[in-house]
């Protein structure tokens, strides 16, 4: 990799303080901030700061990073392996740089009358439900902590409370916009938006892929070998389900539309998958029954393997 010289990004000397080092970083950001810097290359800039800052001002990170020793700016060196988990990578936390200096400068940094509108802030939240929920819709009342400029140049966190409606027909894994429910935007402009990720809860019958879901269904023996009419749960309600004879266990049964709902587009399927399961106690009449088919039986399941010696 190419090695960057982060006390020279930053203006600083290789023995500076913490406290000189998060000044200068503060200065370079309200300099090269992309909303307000006429520098052609001010995001790239921005981004080497931001990485520069990232690093230097973790203890742990900075000697890290000392560690490698002094290089050219640009020079390929080799890293240590363990190198880069979690340093210099060019992300910007709005908790390191004076946002009342920032935002100040968002209205005549570039000759504009006014306060720029800053848009607010998106944000990602996780949204557990049940198959059923997915299935019938449902609402969920949010209880959020979110960042907020707290006018004095901070961020403070602030509770949001909301409910939100979850259409029918979602799959698991599905992410949800709700605009204007996310930070709220500065100088008139839009509020972020929220992010829903729907996780479905584990259910002690169905699995979801998509909009199909899948069922184990046991069989006894002699269902599976000679077929059956069985119940089967739906999320709709029980169904009646033709076992034809043969059934072998791993094989899918359709029944179709008895998934989860499509938007606009009918239903997904449900699939039971045959488990051929075996009585775990056995009558003397039962016994009797097995002995005597078994017996009379010329099938063979291991017929596939190979013939050895018996020995």
């Amino acid at each position: 990799m190419k090695y960057k010289d982060y006390y020279e990004i930053l203006g600083v000397k290789r023995d500076a303080s913490a406290d000189d080092i998060r000044k200068a970083y503060r200065r370079l950001a309200r300099k090269y901030h992309p909303d307000v810097s006429e520098d052609p290359r001010g995001e790239e800039k921005f981004k080497d700061v931001s990485e520069a800052y990232k690093t230097l001002k973790d203890p742990e990170a900075r000697a890290a990073y000392d560690n490698l020793g002094k290089h050219r700016p640009g020079e390929e060196f080799r890293p240590p392996p363990d190198w880069g988990q979690g340093f210099g990578d060019g992300s910007f936390s709005s908790e390191d740089i004076d946002l009342s200096d920032l935002f100040a400068a968002f209205g005549g940094g570039r000759g504009r009358q006014g306060a720029m509108p800053i848009p607010g802030q998106d944000f990602e939240v996780t949204a557990p439900i049940s198959i059923e929920e997915a299935w019938r819709g449902t609402e969920l009342e949010l209880n959020l902590s979110v960042p907020e400029y707290d006018g004095k140049g901070g961020v403070r966190r602030v509770p949001l409370v909301f409910k939100a409606r979850i259409p029918k027909g979602v799959t698991d894994g599905e992410k949800l916009r709700l605009p204007g429910k996310g930070g709220k935007g500065l100088n008139g402009g839009p509020n972020g938006s929220l992010y829903l990720n729907i996780a479905f809860k584990p259910h002690p019958l169905f699995r979801a892929v998509g909009h199909d879901l899948y069922l184990d269904l046991p069989l006894a023996p002699w269902e599976a070998a000679l077929g059956a009419s069985v119940e089967v749960p739906t999320l709709a309600g029980s169904v009646r389900l033709k076992i034809p004879p043969g059934t072998n266990s791993g094989r899918k049964l359709r029944l179709s539309g008895r998934g989860l709902p499509r938007r606009g587009e009918g239903e997904g399927d449900l699939f039971a998958i045959a488990q051929i399961v075996v009585p775990d106690t056995l009558t003397e009449r039962e016994q009797a029954l097995l002995k005597e088919l078994a017996a009379a039986s010329k099938f063979d399941p291991r017929k596939a393997f190979p013939k050895g010696d018996g020995k």
